[in-house]
């Protein structure tokens, strides 16, 4: 989760008060002087990465996939669309109305809409329609989701049936972003908001898993060190609570594979708070069931931005993914 940029967002700096409201927000990132910014793609068939598109002028984040061969990020509190083979530059997604969004953004199952959080601390739902002759995308009217109960809304996962969203709930006490965070349920027309964990530590970016039956996530309730998340699976009425990872390093975003096998992740180092930018991280990969035996696949300049939201191809074949190189790094 975040609220772009970062020196008020949850997990970047847990101690800065939080702001009153989304106008006291900027529209998103920016990249440093001599920073790029890489979208890219690993290959699970051979290991191999490629870059589909790179920039020094925006900073695009949190790429999700859609069933078509596009990858869905945003930048600039916008939201953008580009083919995953490479072969055009992102195209901003026009949709009026809508908040400025940070990286907080889900594809629907059936890719009719998209469901992501705004800077205003809500869950937004933007219907999709591609045209036969060209493939332009267009969005309808932007509908609110989450209620206006004082607290902030940062989604992360849509159940396989698409009707029900899991997201993060947070009530911040004064400067504390942390002091009431819950992995809570909705509908997606708004009805049914209920709390899956009621453990009040920081804990984030709770995805289903494909058959439903699991919502993964990643939690520091296993530790009483500092940031020291781990990544953990629950019921989602609530029960089953299971740790999943156990180590030294600082476990964040799983993603599971389509075909419920493998679960993607970002590894930050030890010793890291929350889930900053422009860090040393890992991209790793662990076979469900064999939680202590993970993978590095790439070594990369990232954090925040990098893997935020879903992010594998709909048959599983690949996972996309951005970086952030700086020339003296």
């Amino acid at each position: 989760m975040t609220v772009d940029p970062a020196p008020a967002a949850p997990g970047a700096d847990p101690a800065a008060p939080a702001p009153a409201s989304a106008e006291d927000q900027p529209a998103g990132r920016r990249l440093r002087p001599g920073q790029t910014c890489r979208i890219r793609i690993w290959d699970r068939a051979t290991g191999e990465v490629r870059t589909v598109h790179e920039t020094a002028e925006r900073l695009f984040e949190a790429p999700n996939w859609t069933a078509d061969g596009r990858l869905l990020v945003n930048a600039d509190g916008l939201l953008w669309l580009l083919p995953a083979d490479g072969s055009a530059a992102p195209q901003q997604l026009a949709a009026p109305g809508l908040p400025p969004v940070n990286n907080d953004h889900v594809l629907a199952p059936d890719g009719s809409a998209v469901y992501a959080s705004a800077n205003d601390f809500h869950v937004w739902e933007v219907q999709l329609t591609s045209s036969d002759a060209d493939g332009a995308v267009t969005a309808g009217t932007p509908r609110r989701i989450t209620p206006e109960d004082g607290g902030l809304h940062f989604l992360h996962g849509v159940s396989p049936d698409g009707t029900t969203l899991a997201y993060v709930h947070l009530q911040p006490d004064g400067a504390n972003w942390w002091a009431a965070a819950t992995i809570r349920t909705i509908g997606v027309d708004g009805t049914g908001d209920r709390a899956v964990t009621t453990h009040p530590g920081p804990a984030d970016g709770c995805e289903y898993s494909p058959d439903g039956a699991w919502i993964l996530f990643n939690t520091e309730q296993f530790s009483d060190a500092p940031g020291h998340a781990q990544l953990a699976r629950v019921r989602p009425d609530g029960t089953g609570l299971e740790q999943l990872t156990s180590d030294e390093r600082v476990n964040w975003f799983p993603h599971i594979a389509p075909d419920g096998e493998v679960v993607a992740y970002l590894s930050f180092p030890p010793g890291t708070e929350g889930h900053p930018e422009d860090r040393e991280v890992e991209l790793r990969l662990v076979r469900v069931g064999e939680w202590d035996r993970p993978t590095t696949l790439v070594a990369l300049q990232g954090g925040q931005g990098t893997i935020n939201v879903p992010s594998w191809a709909p048959d599983g074949s690949a996972f996309a993914f951005v970086d952030y190189p700086r020339g003296d790094a």
